[in-house]
């Protein structure tokens, strides 16, 4: 666990900025650069977890409030599985979908795969998208590069656009994952 603070800290801030773009944003109701830094800063130093993975946290989170620049600096600084994953997802929304490729391909197969796959399974299937479950989760396992595929295919549609808003709930599944993954894990 995460010392006196739990992963409930981390995901009110998740909460608070509600589901990102795809793409870059910016979007109106993510919170302010100084007041995100230092709620950032007060539930880090409350926590006993290793300092890489309070940076991955700080980086997954700035990277959900549109902090682009910020989030990739954290990322390209940290050369594991997980730095590469958020390295990936800091790509794909940039976007510069080969680049978001090459680090997806250095993850592997992430311990929270399997937990994306459950999930956006679960959220598709519930939704009635059933062809978007057979291009994102095949035989039960998270396909990131389908992902970054189908996130390229609907770049600059509009957030109505239902496959879209599909792919913003999966994209939160994906961050939810991971957060918890970064959090829970030695």
């Amino acid at each position: 666990m995460a010392g006196k603070v739990g992963l409930e800290g981390f995901e009110q801030l998740l909460i608070a900025g509600g589901l990102p773009e795809l793409g870059p944003g910016p979007r109106a109701n993510v919170l302010p650069h100084a007041a995100l830094d230092e709620t950032l800063r007060q539930l880090l130093s409350h926590s006993d977890l290793p300092s890489v993975k309070q940076e991955l946290i700080r980086a997954l989170i700035l990277l959900w409030h549109d902090r682009m620049d910020a989030a990739h600096a954290i990322a390209q600084g940290i050369e594991d599985a997980d730095g590469s994953f958020l390295h990936g997802i800091v790509h794909r929304r940039e976007p510069d979908y080969s680049n978001a490729k090459y680090w997806f391909r250095r993850v592997g197969d992430h311990a929270c795969y399997p937990e994306i796959a459950r999930r956006t399974a679960s959220l598709l299937g519930v939704k009635g998208a059933r062809d978007l479950e057979s291009k994102l989760v095949l035989n039960g396992k998270w396909d990131a590069l389908a992902f970054i595929d189908l996130c390229a295919g609907v770049a600059g549609g509009p957030t109505t656009d239902p496959q879209v808003s599909l792919l913003r709930e999966v994209q939160g599944i994906e961050s939810e994952a991971l957060l918890e993954h970064l959090v829970n894990s030695n």
